[in-house]
């Protein structure tokens, strides 16, 4: 529990020809923490996210790793090898004709031989309880369905560590419910960003808020003007109508 990660230290980033989304962010993430990141639209969760990825080159400061520091596309092959990144939208990750195909995309990448993605394929569907779709059309699934299959194609990577950026944007109740439940059940270092507390509370344990460019340890639980507390009530956030 005390390895750390993945370590942030002065990070900052601007896209062109606007002020910086990050301006000096300093963030550590130890093994087996469950990590919240809170905060409005357009505070840069999702930058932050790319940049621990790869995906996006920080102005100044060091993204570290593993222990090592993440600098060349070399390097971020070896983080995305132990990271599963669950983007927000699911059309990023679904390319193949079939989900079983989608799914086997990693762990053939990986040097799996087909007999072995195919183990691995049922395995991982199973476990999230869609091994029915493993012969469906991706492009055809319902909104939920893909967001499903999607995180089944990062965790067929069996990755250490995974980052979800707004995995319940768009889901009914009851795959929340699921979802929720299934991110309970794993043994794994997580990285989570939701504008529903509900959920943030329920899968996450240590929480960051960023704004303004900075990221901050949520340390309380803040009253707000619903009827119940909890962590992020002094952040722009929304509740379902059920739990309102």
């Amino acid at each position: 529990m005390d390895e750390n990660i993945i370590e942030i230290a002065d990070v900052t980033y601007a896209y062109p020809e606007r002020p910086a989304v990050l301006a000096g962010v300093d963030l550590v993430v130890k093994r087996g923490e469950r990590v919240g990141i809170i905060g409005p639209n357009g505070s840069g969760k999702t930058t932050l996210f790319h940049l621990i990825m790869g995906l996006a080159k920080p102005q100044s400061g060091t993204i570290t790793v593993f222990g090592r520091a993440a600098r060349t596309e070399d390097d971020f092959f070896e983080v995305r090898r132990k990271i599963g990144f669950f983007f927000q939208n699911s059309e990023d990750q679904l390319f193949c004709p079939t989900v079983k195909e989608d799914v086997a995309f990693g762990p053939l990448n990986l040097g799996k031989n087909a007999a072995e993605a195919k183990a691995i394929v049922r395995r991982t569907l199973e476990t999230l309880g869609i091994l029915d779709f493993e012969n469906r059309v991706s492009h055809k699934l319902s909104h939920g369905e893909k967001k499903m299959v999607a995180l089944a194609s990062v965790l067929a990577m069996d990755p250490e560590v995974l980052i979800l950026d707004e995995p319940t944007a768009g889901l009914d109740n009851e795959t929340k419910d699921r979802l929720m439940e299934i991110l309970s059940g794993f043994d794994l270092t997580l990285i989570i960003t939701s504008h529903e507390m509900n959920f943030m509370s329920s899968t996450a344990d240590t929480f960051y808020a960023l704004q303004d460019g900075r990221i901050h340890k949520v340390e309380q639980i803040v009253p707000h003007t619903h009827t119940h507390v909890h962590v992020g009530g002094e952040y722009s956030h929304r509740h379902e109508d059920e739990y309102a």
